[in-house]
């Protein structure tokens, strides 16, 4: 995926997300790692439609959806990929009360009658934990706390019985007490429902607990791609080792901290190179002559000239 930046003679291009290649499994929760302009929520909004790709291809149930309706996203595609957005102040319209906002997915994908639309409501509400949910519906977003909102959020996504959720920060902006209680939400989803989800954060606790796999991301490209509990354990690439380096822990971090460089991403017309090499404490000379291979260890994927020696992707 690619913006345009500036105009006239001076337009250069934003590469916002760059060779992504991943498989999400049914009943996986995949987690989005990586720091601020990497590429994490562009790919949410690509694989739920809400932008169209410069190139390339999704593929649901092995068909090609951009084929398939070059035209936009049909109904049918969006009853089975849901989005929750980070922020539950302003995805959720504060003139509506919860029931509305409810019955609106239930209705449209056919989900409800307007008999049961109620009780349905109440059912998701009560599955998503607010109970007793009767105390809830006719409530108008301004009057619940932000994890409440978040939990109508999630219960909105779910209405329409959806194969995949993409969840972008869905905890980012609600109190630490109540976090655990929505990651513990989103992989009783996964566990009861086989529902499986794209979680974009930048908490690696958070990953860890709910995430099956976790992929670290830098300027649009994929670094690593490796089990949750290996990466936390032992990050193979350098950006990855950083990022956990950085990341808190009870008694302090289990790594060094790296000497890495000051800089942020560069996606704007980037040089061919590791797109970290200006940061990297192990660059060498190699790592500015084009961009590395995605390389398979084991069950892990990594992007770096460190792993040359196993066989290309």
């Amino acid at each position: 995926m690619r913006f345009p930046v500036g105009g006239g003679l001076r337009r250069q291009w934003l590469r916002a997300a760059h060779g992504i290649d991943l498989t999400l499994e049914r009943g996986e929760i995949l987690a989005l790692v990586g720091e601020s302009g990497s590429g994490k929520s562009t790919i949410a909004r690509l694989i739920a439609r809400l932008v169209a790709p410069t190139a390339g291809r999704i593929l649901l149930d092995g068909q090609d959806v951009l084929a398939r309706e070059p035209r936009g996203a049909s109904v049918a595609y969006r009853q089975r990929v849901q989005l929750v957005f980070q922020d539950p102040f302003a995805s959720l319209n504060p003139v509506h009360t919860v029931r509305h906002h409810l019955a609106r997915p239930l209705l449209l994908h056919g989900r409800a009658t307007r008999q049961t639309v109620r009780a349905q409501a109440a059912a998701l509400l009560e599955q998503c934990g607010l109970r007793p949910a009767g105390e809830f519906l006719d409530k108008h977003p301004h009057s619940l706390s932000g994890g409440q909102r978040q939990r109508v959020a999630i219960a909105r996504a779910l209405a329409p019985e959806p194969d995949i959720l993409l969840a972008d920060e869905p905890t980012s902006m609600l109190d630490v007490s109540i976090r655990t209680d929505v990651l513990r939400l989103l992989r009783s989803l996964r566990d009861e429902r086989g529902l499986s989800q794209i979680l974009i954060t930048h908490d690696l606790a958070a990953a860890r607990f709910v995430a099956d796999r976790i992929l670290v991301l830098y300027a649009g490209q994929l670094m690593e791609l490796s089990p949750a509990a290996e990466l936390v354990e032992d990050p193979l690439h350098p950006y990855a080792r950083l990022l956990m380096a950085a990341a808190p822990r009870p008694g302090g971090s289990l790594f060094a901290p790296l000497p890495a460089a000051p800089g942020r991403p560069k996606n704007i017309d980037p040089p061919d190179a590791c797109p970290f090499v200006d940061r990297c404490p192990e660059a060498t000379a190699p790592c500015r002559e084009g961009t590395p291979a995605v390389r398979e260890v084991g069950q892990r994927r990594v992007r770096c000239i460190l792993y040359d020696d196993g066989p290309p992707e």
